[in-house]
């Protein structure tokens, strides 16, 4: 049995008042305890959440690391063994934002993804398709692109280890939201397409779904049979939200 997971992605807002001001937030809220939980602070921010959650629940993560496990000579970077040292046990590789944006390719993030296992952390994969993408029918094609890389290197049992966020990038930051039923499909595609390889490890892996998740659509998205949490970002800074879909996700 799969336990659902959700994560909060903070981006780049904050300062430490407003962050102080989430935090007791989110320390006041009811957590559900059959559902892992976590945030993804601005890096200025983990030892800040790390310090005020204290015996909370909720675990960090970071929004990305380097592809370098360890520290070294790469100015700017932060290594996944730093974030692991400053108390997180997540990170995110391969966001749409820095695919898009930022120009990272399928094997870089692949790259991240073996650098966060190496370290210690959960890796949460994040893969999905643009608009024009979905419109000529490429959604399978490109989330399989992203999916293989990794899949090459260390196959379902490594993917097991880490978490798949299925993004699609056209509800990202825009108030569109994939139906419950299409999300599901790309769902039920990303865990047949490991079932293909391993189906035991594939009934294992944890695929959760990021697109402008609130607390009005996350139980229909949680209900859906492969959809096993959610990656929340802007709801995810309104602490009686984001609780609200963590308890969502807790009567599924």
């Amino acid at each position: 049995m799969r336990r659902p997971l959700v994560a909060g992605n903070w981006k780049m807002h904050g300062t430490r008042h407003s962050v102080a001001e989430l935090l007791a937030g989110l320390n006041a809220q009811q957590w559900p305890e059959q559902v892992d939980l976590l945030i993804a602070p601005p890096a200025l921010f983990i030892q800040q959440c790390r310090e005020a959650l204290g015996s909370s629940p909720l675990q960090l993560a970071g929004q990305d690391c380097a592809w370098q496990a360890e520290q070294g000579a790469l100015t700017g970077e932060i290594s996944p063994a730093q974030l692991r040292d400053a108390g997180c046990q997540y990170v995110l590789v391969g966001h749409s934002e820095r695919r898009s944006l930022l120009g990272e390719s399928d094997e870089l993030v692949c790259r991240k993804f073996a650098a966060a296992l190496a370290s210690g952390l959960r890796p949460i994969l994040c893969v999905g398709e643009t608009r024009e993408q979905r419109d000529a029918d490429e959604t399978a094609d490109v989330v399989g692109r992203q999916l293989q890389v990794v899949l090459d290197r260390f196959g379902v049992g490594g993917l097991a280890q880490g978490v798949i966020a299925y993004e699609p990038v056209w509800a990202i930051g825009t108030g569109l939201t994939a139906s419950p039923e299409q999300a599901q499909e790309v769902h039920a595609m990303i865990r047949a397409r490991l079932a293909l390889l391993d189906d035991e490890q594939a009934q294992q892996v944890q695929i959760v779904y990021g697109g402008s998740v609130k607390a009005d659509n996350a139980q229909a998205l949680f209900s859906m049979p492969d959809i096993d949490g959610g990656l929340v970002g802007g709801a995810s800074l309104n602490a009686d939200e984001f609780g609200a879909i963590a308890r969502a996700a807790g009567q599924v």
